[in-house]
Order: structure tokens, then sequence, then C-alpha cells
């Protein structure tokens, strides 16, 4: 068994390979930016988990001593700006690191590179892939085009275009072929080259069996899914960034997550070998269909088993920055919105709505404002409200919930969201449960740490609505947990309210 260094750990391949690893017997070490986005996945206790940048040389040298078969899966998706030169230098230094360290293998996973003229993003990777073929190290790159899978943002677009248009126009890229593989496949594909002895230096195109147009997918999920057939009627004057603003709009990945999407899939797509079969055989039963894996994928949303979506991974552009603890912060000023309320609810109760909120169960003050911020988060580019939660009852540190990041969770006392909505600033969000003379306390706090003028001028624009949406947010929470605790046959005084600033 090899010892394997899974980059990309918090990402949606990333996270699932670890345990596929894991399962087939390997050792396995997690290099990632934020390590403690690992710190709550189930097999987070079963790998070793280290803090490096893929561009800082020393800290993945360390990263990859000792290390058999490296693994890369770290690309910019929706990156502005220099991003191919960010993957180029982030590449190299990798490479560089692996070849000091004496790594036998890596392996990375890239796109389906076409004959025809590469958009941006496909070209980035394709120069990734061909830096790796030329480092030194023996390297294995993968190459596949849509990726079919419950939360892959391939799949959620084909999903929600699906879904939510039985008769669309639609721009001239659904008439483009190409070969999308099942996730399981391809984790089956990564997970088996850590044990290939043979010596291997090239790329693989990788795919299912089936070829189909984007049109083609969409009649096949709308089938799978038990929908009325759909009505597509392409026109040839969308561009690739329109297209994204309306996938952006109608679906729930941003338009800056779309755009390259839509980019490579202007191209035909379609996988012109399949030499890795003399590597890695196929199953007896032969590669997973399009139609059984939307079936699989759709199988997974229904039990809510999605293990990672592409809202995993850290959304480009957004903040990062940790909250400050020291309340003379000297990064600036904060502008802070205290409230807190007594419960009529157990703590436990009150926990479970906390834990709870967000996605389908809303945030508990004026849905329709809610929904407004979300759609102006949207129309200048951010994620806004759409990418709901993974788990409609259970959060870690890292989940995506709305256009918010869990930034941390302390089970039954603390849950603290940091905004990923475009701001002039940062803002958290934290909810908590507190104690108090035998009482349950419900606590909040609105934190917003503003960037120049145009920040101060948008805290004090907003604060009026504050007082609406955060004003009633306590009340209610309140009321969801008294409603919990009815149900065991508890009763408590009425909740009494208090604002802080």
């Amino acid at each position: 068994m090899a010892r394997c260094l899974v980059t990309g750990a918090t990402g949606y391949i990333g996270g699932r390979l670890v345990p596929e690893l894991l399962a087939a017997g390997h050792e396995v070490r997690c290099m990632a930016r934020s390590p403690e986005r690992l710190r709550d996945l189930p097999w987070a206790s079963q790998t070793q988990i280290v803090e490096a940048d893929a561009t800082d040389p020393v800290r993945t040298r360390a990263a990859l001593d000792g290390v058999e078969v490296a693994y890369y899966l770290i690309h910019t998706m929706g990156g502005t700006g220099q991003f191919a030169e960010n993957d180029r230098r982030a590449a190299e230094t990798f490479a560089a690191a692996a070849a000091q360290a004496g790594v036998r293998r890596i392996v990375y996973l890239g796109g389906l590179v076409p004959d025809e003229r590469l958009s941006p993003h496909l070209r980035s990777r394709a120069v990734v892939g061909e830096i790796f073929l030329r480092s030194g190290v023996p390297s294995v790159v993968l190459r596949a085009a849509v990726i079919i899978g419950s939360g892959s943002a391939s799949f959620e677009m084909l999903r929600h275009l699906t879904e939510r248009l039985p008769v669309m126009t639609t721009p001239r890229w659904v008439r483009s072929h190409t070969q999308p593989i099942a996730v399981r496949d391809v984790l089956r594909y990564l997970t088996a080259w850590a044990s290939v002895p043979d010596e291997v230096n090239r790329a693989f195109d990788i795919g299912g069996p089936d070829v189909l147009t984007y049109a083609g997918m969409m009649h096949g999920y709308a089938s799978v899914a038990g929908l009325p057939g759909r009505v597509i009627i392409p026109l040839g004057v969308l561009t690739p960034r329109l297209s994204s603003l309306w996938v952006g709009l109608v679906t729930p990945v941003p338009s800056r997550i779309a755009r390259p999407l839509v980019e490579s899939l202007r191209n035909e797509a379609v996988c012109r070998e399949h030499d890795i079969a003399r590597y890695v055989p196929d199953p007896e039963d032969g590669l997973i269909g399009f139609r059984s894996a939307v079936s699989l994928a759709l199988k997974k949303i229904k039990e809510a088993d999605v293990a990672t979506r592409w809202s995993s991974a850290s959304t480009p552009g957004a903040p990062s920055d940790p909250l400050p603890t020291d309340p003379d912060w000297a990064g600036g000023s904060l502008y802070i919105d205290r409230r807190s309320i007594l419960v009529p609810a157990s703590p436990e109760a009150l926990w479970q709505v906390i834990e709870s909120i967000g996605g389908r169960n809303g945030w508990y003050s004026l849905p329709v404002v809610w929904a407004l911020r979300g759609l102006l988060d949207r129309m200048v580019g951010g994620v806004g409200l759409r990418r709901g939660r993974r788990d409609a009852s259970r959060l870690r540190v890292g989940d995506a919930i709305d256009f918010w990041r869990v930034e941390e969770v302390l089970p039954g006392r603390l849950l603290r969201l940091r905004a990923e909505m475009r701001l002039p600033g940062l803002a958290w969000l934290e909810l908590s449960v507190d104690r108090s003379d035998g009482h349950t306390v419900y606590r909040q706090r609105a934190i917003f740490h503003p960037h120049g003028l145009l920040g101060h001028l948008y805290w004090w624009t907003i604060s009026p609505f504050h007082g609406l949406v955060f004003g009633r947010m306590p009340v209610n929470v309140a009321a969801a947990a008294a409603r919990r605790q009815a149900t065991s046959g508890a009763a408590a005084p009425h909740p009494t309210a208090v604002h802080e600033r």
C-alpha cells in the first residue's frame, strides 16, 4: 500500500477521493491551506492533515516528505485576473517539490482537451498537465469532460436548467458533443493509480460509454427524473458571458463558476483513446452510463447523502479572513449588532434550530428581504442564496449555507458564519446558545469590518434593514425552538428580546 498526499481535499473530488484511498488500505496525508475546514469530516481522524499552499515551496516540500503518490486536485474555477499564471506557478512549485522529495508518481485530474481553440480555463488545465509530464516525476494526467455526480457543479447546472425550464431557448453549445463520466468511475481511476506498479508518464482521456450533446443530456435527465419532455430551441446569439449570466440566474451555480463550464462546452469533448484500460481495466459490467449516473446522483440527493458539493471548495473572490477575536482589533473598525432573547425551550431544542438554519429552512425573518439580497448578490456575480445546504440538519466547518460559509461549529454552543456575498468589507453572523440562571438564552451577533469609505457608507445605509432582518430573527428562532420543545411536552415563559449595539 502507498503513502498518498491529496491536495484539494476541501473540494468536490478531493473530499471524495480521501475515503476511497483509505478504504483501499492506503495511508493518506491531506494538504490544505485551511486545515480547520477538514476538522469535522468523518475521515479526518484517519488522516494526517498538514497546512501548506501549493505556491509555498518550503511548506509544500515538507508536506511531500515520504510521499509515494501525490494527487494534485487544485485548479481555479471562476477566478479572474491572473488565474492562469497562478495555476502555472502553483503547479511548477508543486512539481519541483515532488521531484526533490522523491515522489514516485503525480496524479492530476484535468479537462478533456479538444482539437479546437481552447477556452482560457481549459488551456490553463492543459498547461498544468504539461508541467507535470515534463517535471521528471512520472505523472498521470487524467482528462475528463462533464462529471456526473450528486453535488458536482456540472450536474447541478444540468439538473436545475432541466427542472426549471420546460421550454428553453439555449445557446449554440447545447449541440456540441461531449462524453460525460460518472464520478464513481473518476474516483475508481484516481484510486487505482495509487497501486499501478508501472512507471507511466502520459495523459489519458477518460469518459463514460455515452457520447451526447448537452441537449441530449437534458432530455436524458428529464427522462430519468420523470419529467415531461423538454422543448429546446437553440439560438446562436448568446455569448459565453451572456450564457453564464443566464445560468447564474436560473441555477445555484454562480456566473463566475458557470462561465468556465460553459466555455468548455462550446467545443467537442469526446475521448480519442481508451488506453487507460491497459492499466486500469474496465469493470466486468462496464463503465457507468449517463442515465445510470444520473439515477445514482438523484438517489444520493433524495437520501440527503451528498458527501461533497461544488460549493465545498472555496468560492473565488470570497473573503477568507477569520473573525478577529481581539475586541480592540488593530485591523480597523468593527460594527457589531448584538441581540439576545430568553427562549422557552431547552438548549438542545434551540441548538437544533440554529444548526438547521438556512437553505429550505430559511432565516427566520422576512424571506422576501433575504431573497432580494440574494438576487442582488447574483446580479453582481456573487453566489446568492441558491447554494442551499449540503445537509438539512447537520453542519461542519467549511460547509456552504446560501451566501455564508461555516467558519466555526461548537456543537450545542456556537455557529459562526462568514459572509461570501459581494460586500465592501468582511462580515460574520454568530448564533449561540447560552445558559443563564437556569434559563436558555439565544445570542446573536452580526459583525462587519468595512473596507474604506464605501464600507462605512454601506453599513450605515443598510442599518435600518438590520433592525428589520436581525431584529426579527431572535423572536422567530425562539418560537421555532419552542415548537420543537412542545413535541416533548415542555413549556416555558414567553421570550423577552434584548438589543445591544
